[in-house]
């Protein structure tokens, strides 16, 4: 009789799979699938991990091949798709398959537990109970609309289409008419099919969901995100995996899932930088839905007011088709007028000008809401001594310490150290410590002085932390209970609200001078973004129009302009000429290999060496340096950025240049990310 042997994939940093033996406890059991889960013996411990072959034959000394604990057989396997998307993500970002396979999982999945289905898709019909079988009408769709959902739902096989739509231009109808569209074709043939609805972040899942459910009631909706428990991610995936849910929403982790009926790829705010991990397999869940739609030969909609400078490259090159929304979805809304405020000649009072000011008390007198939008939570960046000079830096990290006044303590947004705020200077004793700068709190507490009637809200991760947190404040906006609402990136994007018609922009211009190349397109994206959160009911009879102030010491700068006339292709044009001319992406393919250590020059002679293991013909590497934040939790960290004008070419390079780094014995931590996104 053959023995049966099972190579497995497993979550470790090893590049390699592993051979377990199978020993039926039947004569006629039948032997495990490819695709299946297999829990195992591995080191002192015991994991599982995912079956990609059954053979015969082992290339393992008979006396080190361990033998399987158990096969999940009630689970049906995953799909060969599903394999090779895995397999894909592996070769492509460099790592081990079962890094990239495993982690995909849901945890209860991966421990080895029992999991009944039946009880799991229980859970998930009572929780997903339409309350009201009627569903709430489709809207009227405006002629562009109705153009896009045409498109799209006639596309023939993989067809990548960039859904280039003005900020409250309906982009949202036109996914979910799209979808039913899709599904009901679907139906009608007797056929299943899945869609996949992508969003950035998780505080944008309940407001979709919920017009998802209204739209659609009754069809099953999985949701897939890490703010769910275990036992919910586990529910939703398995509605998923088994066909169940028609509808998938989720962050980019559910790019991942196993959906083995999936006809439709939708990716919103597709932009967003959100959608690269950067930890573990630092993937872009956006480029892998794409090439999961080519895999599947399916349509994938790429949605956003403000494309990365890639999707629109290739929209120009003819890669992708462009369908562009140029009018608000509803009647009278239109886009705001936005205004710049030379903050060089009026002077702001706690941190906010005269101008501004007037504005806010306007809008508040006509009863409607005002945004002021800050990318900087806390109450100050810098506490600091006047009289010696001391100032709030983080011991461990070379950041500062945050301070955040309500709670009465210094936090490092970078490692998490805490510190109680001190009585004087540590340095001299000086008692008079003042805070330099302004983050969210310190906005709201000088609006409460300057508005005390006012009923203000700040939303930022601070006041967030809690689950569930973050959809009640945006239901209290929503409701009307707020007239003033200061919030960070959290706000700035997705939201839909009613009543809001001014909005309000401070500090932004820090990001004209970063380091990072990419530091202008997020700067425009976010100004666009935030600044569309204004006048999206339409302008009321007699009613003034929405209007955006920006604060800002350059308002010559060309940006700026290009934000005052909503002009995203001439930003994009001027963008996509300097990086050409520069030699970046997306006419340059990158590479970034950090190392992590504890003293910075080991860190950069790991580098210095790495560069040399190999002769590298057509591929640039550069000088390591120190990050940019050089210090995170008392370790020191630098940089290696790779460059080729072929991705063809960079793989290559980069699946043997790592193959010699693995086999370098080096106490040094190191990571490779694959088109990085922060350098």
């Amino acid at each position: 009789m053959n023995s049966t042997f099972l190579k497995l994939a497993l979550d470790t940093p090893l590049d390699q799979v592993f051979d377990y033996r199978w020993v039926p406890e039947r004569e006629d059991e039948a032997p495990p699938e490819i695709g299946q889960l297999a829990l195992v013996p591995f080191g002192r411990r015991e994991t599982s991990g995912v079956i990609i072959d059954v053979v015969h034959q082992s290339d393992v000394p008979p006396e080190k091949v361990k033998e399987v604990l158990a096969v999940r057989r009630n689970l049906p396997p995953l799909s060969g798709q599903w394999l090779s998307l895995c397999r894909f993500a592996a070769d492509y970002y460099q790592r081990p398959l079962g890094e990239v396979m495993v982690p995909a999982l849901p945890k209860n999945l991966r421990a080895g537990t029992p999991v009944s289905l039946e009880r799991a898709l229980k859970r998930l019909a009572k929780l997903h109970a339409a309350p009201d079988p009627t569903p709430v009408a489709a809207q009227e769709l405006n002629a562009g609309q109705r153009q896009a959902v045409e498109a799209i739902a006639v596309a023939p096989g993989f067809a990548p289409i960039l859904l280039h739509g003005v900020t409250g231009s309906g982009k949202t109808e036109v996914y979910l008419q799209t979808a039913a569209c899709l599904l009901q074709r679907a139906q009608a043939a007797g056929q299943p099919a899945q869609v996949l609805i992508l969003v950035p972040e998780i505080n944008l899942t309940p407001q979709l969901e919920q017009n998802i459910r209204a739209r659609f009631p009754g069809l099953p909706l999985a949701t897939l995100h890490s703010g769910l428990a275990e036992g919910e991610r586990l529910t939703h995936w398995l509605a998923a995996h088994l066909g169940q849910a028609s509808i998938i929403l989720g962050t980019r982790l559910a790019v991942l899932a196993s959906l083995p009926h999936l006809k439709l790829i939708i990716i919103d705010e597709e932009h967003d930088p959100s959608y690269k991990q950067q930890e573990g397999l630092r993937y872009s869940a956006r480029d892998l839905a794409i090439w999961r739609a080519r895999q599947l030969d399916i349509p994938v909609v790429l949605g956003s007011a403000t494309p990365s400078l890639e999707s629109w490259q290739h929209a120009q090159s003819g890669r992708y088709r462009r369908i562009d929304l140029h009018e608000r979805a509803v009647r009278n809304a239109v886009l705001p007028t936005v205004r710049l405020i030379d903050m060089e000649r009026d002077k702001p009072s706690e941190g906010i000008t005269s101008t501004l000011i007037g504005a806010i008390k306007a809008r508040l007198e006509k009863g409607e809401q005002t945004l002021l939008f800050l990318n900087r939570r806390g109450y100050a960046p810098v506490l600091s001594c006047d009289a010696c000079g001391w100032v709030s830096n983080c011991p461990r990290c070379t950041a500062f310490m945050v301070l955040h006044k309500p709670e009465h303590r210094l936090r490092c947004h970078h490692c998490s150290l805490e510190q109680r705020i001190p009585r004087s200077c540590p340095t001299c004793g000086n008692v008079d410590l003042q805070p330099m700068g302004r983050g969210t709190q310190r906005v709201e507490e000088g609006l409460q002085q300057m508005f005390p009637q006012a009923r203000i809200l700040r939303i930022d991760a601070d006041s967030t932390r809690l689950k569930g947190s973050a959809q009640a404040a945006f239901d209290t906006v929503h409701r009307g209970d707020v007239d003033i609402l200061v919030g960070t990136q959290m706000v700035a994007k997705g939201h839909d609200f009613q009543r809001l018609t001014l909005v309000g922009v401070l500090n932004p211009d820090t990001a004209l001078f970063s380091h990072d190349y990419r530091a202008g397109e997020r700067l425009f994206a976010q100004l666009m973004q935030v600044a569309g959160r204004a006048g999206r009911a339409g302008q009321q009879d007699g009613g003034n129009p929405s209007e955006v102030w920006i604060q800002t010491r350059y308002p010559q700068h060309p940006l700026y302009g290009a934000v005052m006339a909503h002009d995203y292709a001439r930003f994009a044009a001027g963008l996509l000429e300097e990086r050409e001319q520069a030699g970046l992406p997306p006419y340059m393919h990158q590479a970034l290999l950090r190392a992590e250590a504890r003293e910075l020059q080991e860190a950069l002679d790991f580098l210095s060496t790495a560069a040399g293991l190999m002769d590298h013909p057509g591929i640039t590497i550069n000088e390591p340096i120190p990050m940019t934040l050089t210090r995170v939790a008392n370790t020191e960290r630098a940089q290696l950025l790779i460059e080729c004008v072929s991705r063809p070419a960079l793989q290559a390079f980069l699946r043997e240049w790592m193959k010699a780094l693995r086999a370098a014995r080096t106490r040094v931590r190191w990571s490779l990310e694959v088109d990085p996104v922060d350098i």
